[in-house]
């Protein structure tokens, strides 16, 4: 019998029906050392690639994250221990973050929220989505996702990646198409893994081409985004921006970002909705699955080394 360990009791009274041939137990490298071998680990949510350094010298052979991201997973992953990523859990509900930070965006509602608060009635045209072109960095799960759901809102979406292709959605352009699609977008939305082609790749040249007035959205990961490059062009009126990731993270309360004008922050929730529960257990049970079957675990991200 395979053993795979849960971070909660409330994950373990899920799955326990769903696998009876499995030996679930509730635990957690920061409980010591573990009974017996366990051949995966369910990592609890929102947890850090420092804590991972707590598996060392412990018994488990695989980990198994809540998380889509792994930056920063292969400095800390101790020897002899895979990593799988959870893809298939966030990338709705990130994709739903963004196209809700746009569309809010578009239509003023922070505006309209602070007018509320003292009465003022402001009617006057805003920019919406409907014949904007949204131009989105990264044609993964995420960016893919975001693509989808703004197609019924007749925004006319753009596709940037590594390297130019045509998949099942059309056209994707390559980087070097960017800075002519940055002059023309209404809405740039970051949607790539962080990696050191991406880190810093939004900084003051690449702001300074987008057009007047335009949105930056970053639903990816806050290193993506030069801060201080960010606050300037932001409070020069030059660009407008919707963050669910931030450079630092968490975001200090003293930190200039959270006044710039035209700026709205969310504390790094895209995929922190009720949605990821029973995705993390279909994971988890296809995990069981291949193990009992010895066959791979599926979407290793890293491999044991």
């Amino acid at each position: 019998m395979i053993t795979i360990a849960l971070p909660d009791q409330k994950m373990h009274a899920r799955l326990a029906p769903q696998l009876p041939d499995v030996n679930l137990i509730v635990w957690r490298a920061a409980d010591g050392a573990p009974a017996q071998h366990v051949d995966l680990s369910v990592l609890g949510y929102l947890g850090t690639p420092s804590e991972l350094a707590e598996f060392a010298g412990l018994d488990v052979a695989a980990l198994q994250s809540q998380s889509l991201g792994y930056d920063g997973v292969a400095d800390q992953l101790p020897s002899g221990i895979s990593y799988s990523n959870a893809i298939g859990v966030h990338e709705a509900s990130t994709a739903e973050l963004a196209v809700g930070l746009i569309i809010a965006e578009q239509r003023a509602f922070p505006e309209h929220y602070r007018n509320q608060q003292n009465g003022t009635w402001d009617q006057h045209e805003l920019i919406g989505v409907a014949g904007t072109t949204v131009v989105i960095i990264g044609a993964g799960g995420v960016g893919n996702q975001i693509a989808d759901k703004l197609v019924p809102f007749e925004a006319n979406v753009v596709r940037v990646a590594r390297s130019g292709r045509k998949d099942e959605r059309g056209a994707i352009q390559s980087m070097d198409a960017l800075p002519a699609l940055l002059a023309q977008a209404d809405v740039v939305a970051i949607a790539v893994p962080l990696s050191d082609a991406t880190t810093g790749l939004v900084d003051a040249e690449f702001l300074s081409t987008m057009k007047p007035g335009a949105l930056l959205v970053n639903v990816s990961r806050g290193k993506v985004v030069d801060t201080e490059a960010l606050i300037a062009a932001a409070s020069a009126g030059h660009v407008r921006a919707a963050l669910d990731v931030t450079d630092p993270e968490p975001l200090p309360a003293d930190h200039a970002l959270w006044s710039t004008p035209g700026i709205t922050i969310t504390p790094h929730i895209g995929g922190y909705t009720s949605a990821m529960h029973g995705r993390v257990d279909a994971v988890v049970r296809e995990q069981a699955r291949r193990l009992l079957a010895g066959e791979p675990l599926a979407n290793v991200a890293i491999a044991a080394r």
